[in-house]
């Protein structure tokens, strides 16, 4: 998505436990969570040189920061996302994932109305722009696996879950 023409928009990296997380917020919302630096790179290489505006991102990178701590469960921040509608509607159901809980992809499936889709759901998790906000970690395989997360990243998945389960989670 192109910025508008005197549109605001910046960044901020929140140095998290898991490594670095880039945080990319305009005037309507946060629009971007970057997990690793070549999503980020590739991010930028996008959309053009955003500048760095701890200000804009102040309260998602706040939040963020008290999530990590194990003090925030749900995020309250306006998200400004751009995707198909099927993806939108695959997005708002993972929302309504709680904190500590997980749903697998057939699940997920069955409650976006289509029950044989849950390979559809796989990639609209994959092309979620603001992993842990929209916690698509908290998808997992039907029989309990971890599987697919930030492409092959299911190392953070299993950390990520981890935390929210309430165990001391390794610090990068």
């Amino acid at each position: 998505m192109e910025p508008v023409a005197n549109e605001r928009i910046g960044y901020d990296v929140f140095p998290s436990p898991i490594g670095p997380i880039y945080v990319v917020v305009d005037q309507r919302g946060v629009r971007k969570v970057a997990l690793t630096e070549e999503e980020w790179q590739e991010y930028q290489t996008e959309l053009g040189n955003i500048p760095q505006d701890s200000e804009l991102c102040r309260n998602t990178v706040q939040q963020l920061d008290e999530y990590f701590k194990g003090t925030r469960r749900t995020f309250d921040l306006p998200l400004s996302v751009e995707g198909t509608d099927f993806r939108k509607k695959v997005w708002q159901q993972l929302l309504s994932i709680p904190y500590g809980e997980v749903r697998s992809y057939a699940d997920i499936a069955k409650a976006v109305g289509k029950p044989k889709g849950p390979r559809a759901i796989g990639q609209a998790n994959r092309a979620n722009p603001l992993p842990i906000l929209i916690p698509c970690h908290r998808v997992i395989g039907k029989n309990g696996d971890l599987v697919g997360y930030a492409g092959t990243r299911t190392d953070l998945k299993t950390v990520l879950l981890e935390l929210e389960q309430g165990k001391n989670i390794p610090l990068k």
